[in-house]
């Protein structure tokens, strides 16, 4: 379940309440008066069923809540209540399945952001993977995607795609696109450095034998990103961020940028190509099937909906 904590400005706690009681998601209904300083007004708590949650929110909107007070969701990771586990049973659907929209936004927009630690993060995961790529270590290389954070962007794009929100678009896009370059021109300057001193050389590239999978774009290319992205989005959605590792490790962006600067540095040009192909392939796919599955829960949300409404009618 979530908790949901609303402050309420003077005179709005009355609708607040009456929504909360009608939602039979809704469990632990609290109410302090005068409790809120600023906004004056009171606050009022409760527990929301997950699948509940995105219509509650939506109801605390119309009412401008948001705009006259505040609204605050989070996780509670143990409930004990009867009262909870009917609420979780009157609510329609699962709460596995069901995608708090609000949550979802916030979640991806924040992870998007092109920060020196986005930045920083997605850099000194490139240097590892050239590092484990030079050094035929696919054990250092795995290190590098787990640690690569570029699924936020790539999340927060599809997100914006399904809900039309252009401004998320636009913040991923600009972190993946200010993000890999600056990443590979500093795996570049690393490999020179490599090179300088003696620890790397073109003809050592040709010793690779577990490398090829980062430059061999094939169909399997593009059944294993639209398969990570649905995963990740999934695993967003449904709030269960262990299987992002997962996702991390299936997606061959990181590698795929670092082997395309070591190529190039190396003047290796068809393998430094066939990188960039495969870090598109794996971007461009990765978005699509995560939007592909928002659709699908949006789809899936909005008729679980009109059987409800039905239902009550």
């Amino acid at each position: 379940m979530l908790h949901l904590r609303v402050v309420c400005p003077e005179g709005r706690t009355t609708e607040v309440v009456d929504v909360l009681r009608d939602e039979p998601g809704v469990a632990h209904l609290v109410v302090h008066p005068g409790a809120a300083v600023e906004p004056r007004g009171d606050l009022v708590e409760a527990d929301v069923a997950r699948e509940a949650t995105d219509a509650v929110l939506a109801a605390m909107a119309d009412l401008g809540i948001d705009h006259d007070g505040a609204v605050t969701v989070e996780q509670l990771d143990t409930v004990l209540s009867d009262r909870a586990d009917a609420a979780e049973e009157a609510a329609p659907g699962d709460g596995a399945d069901a995608v708090v929209w609000d949550e979802l936004i916030g979640r991806t927009g924040e992870e998007s952001r092109p920060t020196v630690t986005f930045l920083t993060f997605l850099t000194i995961a490139c240097v590892l993977a050239a590092v484990g790529a030079v050094t035929d270590s696919p054990v250092t290389v795995v290190g590098a995607m787990v640690m690569g954070p570029e699924f936020g962007p790539m999340a927060a794009f599809a997100v914006g795609m399904v809900l039309r929100r252009g401004d998320l678009m636009r913040r991923g896009g600009l972190a993946l696109a200010v993000g890999f370059p600056l990443a590979m021109l500093v795996t570049a300057l690393a490999t020179w450095l490599f090179d300088a001193l003696g620890w790397l050389s073109s003809d050592g590239l040709d010793q690779l034998q577990q490398m090829d999978f980062i430059y061999e774009v094939g169909p399997f290319s593009l059944v294993v990103a639209l398969l990570a992205g649905a995963a990740g989005m999934l695993s967003l959605t449904s709030a269960r961020s262990s299987a992002l590792v997962g996702v991390f490790i299936s997606v061959t962006t990181v590698p795929a940028a670092a082997f395309g600067s070591v190529a190039a540095t190396e003047g290796r040009w068809d393998e430094a190509g066939l990188s960039l192909l495969q870090l598109v392939v794996n971007v461009v796919g990765a978005v699509l099937a995560a939007a592909g599955v928002l659709l699908l829960s949006r789809l899936w949300s909005r008729r679980r909906g009109a059987d409800r409404r039905l239902s009550e009618g």
